[in-house]
């Protein structure tokens, strides 16, 4: 305390000279309008510098939370994309005040987004598990894929977690067809090149090029038409059963995943009961 007194003493003069100008000052800015106006324009400068700055380091640290507001509209966009693209529906009308029906029971597909914790993709049977479960609606038996393209299907269901079956495992297979026309085959992967899947079963007929696209034919209930898969690498023809086998470079890199949609099909349980009852005829 006593060495705060001594330099109030031996600056006496200095602070008295500073207090006089910062109180002349405080007076003309309270006087004059136009230095009113520059002291208020250098203030807002100041604080909004400080604030800019506090700003960038709250948004860096809420990346994460950005990047999942991005998914979920993605997700979103996707649902309406997939639904209504053929539809005459108008988009801006289905809303719950507007419509009578529900909004649920006018979609087909349902795009949840969810993260890859981990990807294996070195063995024959590789499987990918995400964060998002039962709690989320992601059951097993649904499509997983990229905003480029298929990724594998869900296995096994906990109530935070999911094991994904990947399109990198010798048990996965689905139907794949040609971009250019309806010719199908069966996709799946012999376990080699993570890069690469195999079509199997392609009619002779159809017209087979290299760098022709490769994507899901909708002859499930798993996968919408048209999700690519990749371009053609590859063929031949084996003439004793007239069909080709293709050799697919895959458009998604299954080496780098880091976050994926999981899709819904709402007409999946009446399309299967409809299958089960065709077959017992």
């Amino acid at each position: 305390m006593q060495q705060i007194i001594n330099f109030l003493i031996r600056n006496k003069h200095f602070l008295l000279f500073a207090f006089l100008v910062l109180l002349s000052l405080t007076f003309t800015v309270q006087s004059h309008s136009y230095h009113r106006s520059k002291a208020v324009n250098s203030a807002n400068f100041f604080t909004g510098g400080i604030f800019k700055s506090v700003s960038s380091l709250q948004d860096y640290f809420k990346l994460k939370t950005y990047n999942k507001q991005l998914l979920e509209e993605n997700a979103r966009l996707r649902t309406y994309l997939e639904n209504y693209v053929d539809s005459d529906i108008e988009i801006s009308n289905l809303t719950e005040t507007t419509s009578p029906i529900p909004i649920d029971s006018l979609l087909q597909y349902e795009y949840i987004p969810a993260e890859v914790l981990n990807n294996n993709y070195s063995k024959t049977d590789n499987f990918i598990t995400l964060a998002g479960g039962l709690k989320d609606s992601i059951l097993p038996d649904l499509g997983v894929i990229t905003s480029k393209g298929i990724v594998g299907v869900i296995d096994t269901s906990s109530e935070n977690y999911t094991t994904v079956l990947s399109i990198l495992n010798s048990n996965f297979i689905t139907n794949a067809k040609l971009r250019s026309s309806e010719h199908f085959g069966t996709l799946q992967w012999d376990g080699r090149d993570p890069n690469m899947v195999q079509i199997i079963d392609m009619q002779q007929q159809a017209p087979v090029k290299l760098g022709d696209t490769i994507e899901t034919s909708g002859k499930s209930a798993i996968f919408p038409k048209g999700i690519p898969i990749g371009t053609i690498e590859n063929f031949e023809l084996d003439p004793s059963k007239n069909f080709y086998t293709l050799s697919v470079r895959l458009i998604n890199d299954m080496t780098n995943l880091g976050h994926v949609y999981v899709i819904k099909n709402h007409n999946k349980k009446e399309i299967k009961a409809l299958e089960i009852k065709e077959n017992e005829q």
